[in-house]
């Protein structure tokens, strides 16, 4: 789901060169560099395995990647609110403006000290600079924890905590404009979604839109983190995770924001437009059983 109508009035910029989208097979990247697209705006799409490669690891990659654009949308993996990102995400911003790369957008996220480290560099930067601060994606339980929402256990940290779960379709709505309309220049828009909902709440309305039984099961972050290692993830990479979601799941930002009105000037997406869209296209459909 698109939306067609990523601002309200007409976009006061006057910038047209090519605009990196970092990270554009994720989440929001790919719905970015799409949405760019398809509004005629030249794009780079940017990954580790991508024709312009880009790894935050190597930073070999990093100048040939901005290397003729003009913006940038910047996604940090595994995550903005690990220890170093705050760090690489200054330096690669540093680089940018100094290459002549001036309107920077961040995707960060909400309650994290390190995202808000990272976000103050690139502040510094002398970009002109838009944040995006997230709350915790809809789309995370149809991507990162599909397999669970199709056999009908949602096992994760986060207990009975209220989280404003946001869409992505309502972020990459933000990032475009932002890279597209000057008015966004330096702008911190903290996105939530309408309203407050506990892990087993979601699971309900998962449940409905399937016409099946989802539940939640509340789990430790450190079972979490062996359950990610079980499913191929590092576990260095998979302890961190595990902790940054029990700390962001603790109630910190159980509150909701208007930065998607401020933005965009229409309200954001409901879960519940969410989940029925996501259970239509089948991506929950259990796997067909063999012969």
């Amino acid at each position: 789901m698109q939306s067609t109508n990523l601002q309200s009035t007409n976009p006061t910029t006057t910038r047209r060169g090519t605009t990196l989208v970092i990270g554009a097979n994720g989440k929001t990247g790919r719905r970015v560099a799409a949405r760019l697209a398809d509004a005629g705006w030249p794009v780079r799409p940017a990954s580790r395995s991508a024709e312009t490669r880009f790894d935050w690891v190597d930073e070999s990659t990093w100048l040939p990647a901005l290397t003729g654009v003009d913006a940038a949308y910047i996604t940090y993996y595994p995550d903005l609110a690990l220890p170093g990102a705050d760090e690489a995400v200054g330096a690669f911003a540093e680089l940018a403006v100094a290459n002549g790369v001036h309107r920077l957008v961040l995707l960060s996220g909400r309650g994290e000290p390190g995202a808000q480290a990272a976000e103050r560099r690139l502040q510094a930067s002398g970009a002109d600079w838009t944040i995006v601060r997230c709350a915790f994606f809809d789309q995370n339980f149809s991507e990162l924890f599909a397999d669970a929402v199709r056999h009908g256990v949602l096992a994760m940290p986060g207990g009975d905590t209220r989280e404003p779960f946001l869409d992505a379709e309502d972020i990459a709505d933000v990032a475009v404009a932002a890279l597209t309309d000057d008015r966004h220049i330096n702008q911190l828009y903290e996105l939530t979604g309408p309203r407050l909902l506990t892990l087993a709440d979601a699971a309900a309305e998962l449940g409905a839109a399937l016409g099946r039984e989802v539940r939640y099961v509340p789990m430790s972050a450190e079972r979490y983190a062996s359950e990610l290692v079980s499913h191929g993830l590092p576990r260095e990479e998979a302890v961190a995770i595990a902790e940054l979601v029990a700390e962001v799941l603790d109630g910190r930002n159980a509150y909701l924001t208007d930065g998607v009105q401020q933005a965009l000037g229409r309200p954001p997406r409901d879960f519940r437009d969410y989940a029925r869209a996501a259970a239509a296209s089948g991506v929950w459909a259990p796997a067909e059983t063999a012969a």
